[in-house]
């Protein structure tokens, strides 16, 4: 008989090596959980969350672009925590993926996150408050959501022991809202109910199966953990990183270690990094966050919700609620409004991106050539690493703009953009695409 570990869990799973490929054209040069928000990779907040609620020892399951997190995170010892790799050969569902910790878990019982969703920190330590208050096997973590048929819902018995596990119930089912918020505690033995799952419908081992094996056939009760007044975002959505960053700007605290030039006004709580200069003229409404080594100004207008990385030139231009990754220039006469702008963009003088509609209806997005009418009725574009723009270029809302492509000068862009391509509007024959070598 397999002797159970200590019931407060030290150990924590992170499974971070999926694509991201919702997110394209953002993910196509940086791992989803890279991607930085106010100065820290999603990855990290999650992990001074889980440093914070006890967890020392952290597994995180990598593969896409791993040298990217293994080089950021290296072995932990600058969090204070000691982290291990396992690079996920083959995606055969999220079973399997958990299936890697066996030995790096043994006998504990441990917690398991995927990497891809964004919590406020203080969930963790609710999640294991509440899982040693419950005495139970095993965690589920729960939402309420709006629209259940696009989750993976779970039913509780009266006890708010999981019952029963629904994969995007249809719509006529009335099986409740609780969504699973990917975030568990469980015993070692989850092991030996992933080695008893078969595939899915969808040719994947699921870990809601093994979750279910470890119910009904190890006799193991899973307690379900509703949150509720805790921020959480699955980000599988373009928009939904800005929903996120502005969620964090909102905890942000004013600081300032740039240089700030005479005449400039900030208002608000503002965060200036280190070797950032902010010249005059310019403008600040937090809350913001501007990184290291970065210049802004002059008469630059930087307004809330804008999150600017580090070693960026925003000159006599405009940025609102919007996410500037590391090495990118917008200096003269740029509008930014509810974008992604990924590293080492370069906009042309003029440039400008339009992110309202003129009859105020939500802004539609292609997601894997499907168009998706995003919930924000201001959103702007998604640009991809190492685009440059010509002098006045015009960007409508909802386009997305392809890594390393190059738009000529004063083109209209009313279509997405595939990487690698000059796209330019020819007076005589409209607009012309060609591949770049």
């Amino acid at each position: 008989m397999k002797i159970l570990g200590k019931h407060r869990p030290s150990k924590a799973i992170i499974l971070a090596a999926g694509e991201g490929t919702r997110l394209k054209p953002i993910t196509s040069s940086i791992p989803k959980p890279m991607i930085p928000l106010a100065g820290k990779p999603l990855l990290e907040h999650n992990i001074l969350g889980l440093k914070n609620a006890g967890i020392n020892e952290l597994l995180i399951i990598v593969g896409y672009k791993k040298e990217l997190i293994k080089g950021y995170f290296k072995d932990g010892q600058k969090f204070g925590l000691r982290i291990e790799y396992i690079t996920q050969e083959e995606y055969r569902g999220t079973a399997h993926a958990t299936g890697y910790a066996k030995e790096f878990v043994r006998d504990d019982t441990f917690l398991m996150m995927y990497g891809d969703i964004f919590v406020d920190q203080k969930a963790f330590q609710e999640i294991i408050k509440n899982f040693e208050k419950s005495k139970a096997d095993g965690l589920i973590s729960l939402l309420n959501v709006d629209n259940p048929q696009n989750y993976g819902i779970i039913t509780l018995d009266s006890k708010n022991y999981v019952k029963e596990i629904i994969e995007k119930p249809s719509l006529d089912r009335e099986v409740g809202n609780l969504a699973n918020a990917g975030i568990y505690i469980f015993p070692s033995l989850i092991f030996d109910a992933i080695d008893e799952t078969t595939l899915s419908k969808r040719n994947e081992y699921e870990l809601t199966d093994s979750i279910e094996i470890l119910i009904n056939s190890y006799n193991k009760h899973i307690i379900g953990y509703i949150m509720r007044d805790i921020y959480w975002n699955d980000i599988g959505l373009p928009w939904q990183l800005l929903e996120v960053n502005e969620y964090i700007l909102s905890t942000l605290k004013r600081k300032i270690e740039g240089k700030i030039e005479k005449n400039v006004i900030i208002k608000g709580d503002v965060y200036i990094g280190e070797g950032t200069i902010v010249k005059s003229g310019t403008y600040l409404r937090g809350p913001c966050y501007i990184g290291k080594k970065c210049i802004i100004g002059p008469n630059a207008f930087i307004r809330p919700s804008s999150s600017i990385q580090n070693n960026c030139h925003i000159g006599m231009s405009e940025i609102k609620n919007s996410i500037i990754l590391s090495n990118t220039n917008i200096p003269h006469f740029n509008y930014i409004g509810d974008s992604i702008i990924c590293d080492n963009v370069n906009l042309g003088a003029g440039t400008k991106i339009a992110n309202l509609r003129f009859d105020d209806k939500t802004v539609k997005v292609s997601i894997k050539g499907t168009r998706i009418n995003s919930p924000r009725n201001k959103l702007g574009a998604i640009i991809g690493a190492n685009v440059k723009t010509g002098i006045n270029v015009s960007i409508m809302c909802g386009k997305k703009i392809g890594e390393n492509a190059r738009i000529g000068p004063h083109t209209l862009v009313l279509e997405d953009v595939p990487k690698d391509v000059l796209y330019y509007h020819d007076p005589k024959s409209g607009i012309i695409r060609k591949e770049l070598k």
